[in-house]
């Protein structure tokens, strides 16, 4: 027969050993540390986890490629967003977005990023370096 749990709220009520406060500060702090440690692993944890099950759910995001874009005013710009084997050409605005054109994905010449000038690169590493300046 179960004993009646109204002989445990005085020793729930009373003080404990474990929330009286210590008598040395170092352990104290050391508690402290532990605790905060326990509680941000948890919040990585969960973290971890959540990206894990997004990233199973497949939120087809990597279908879509932005590949460029130029501002036509203060708030709007067109935005070319390849799709697929088609490329859509946005006008976008705050709190619109309009389809302007569509084009075929071979048809939009792409343009690359030109490699850094060796020259640049030689006097940049000799200036950092604290040699004198070239002209």
């Amino acid at each position: 027969m179960p004993k009646p749990c109204y002989r445990l709220v005085p020793v729930l009520l009373a003080p404990s050993a474990a929330f009286a406060a210590p008598a040395d500060a170092g352990a104290s702090v050391l508690t402290m540390m532990f605790g905060l440690a326990v509680v941000l692993a948890c919040i990585y944890g969960l973290m971890l986890l959540a990206k894990r099950v997004q990233a199973s759910t497949g939120t087809g995001q990597a279908a879509v490629r932005i590949i460029g874009g130029a501002s036509v005013g203060p708030r709007e710009r067109v935005v070319l967003v390849e799709v697929g084997g088609k490329v859509l050409v946005l006008g976008v605005a705050p709190g619109r977005v309009n389809a302007l054109d569509t084009l075929n994905a071979d048809d939009v010449p792409r343009v690359t990023a030109a490699p850094i000038d060796s020259d640049f690169q030689r006097k940049l590493a000799t200036l950092l370096k604290g040699g004198r300046r070239e002209a």
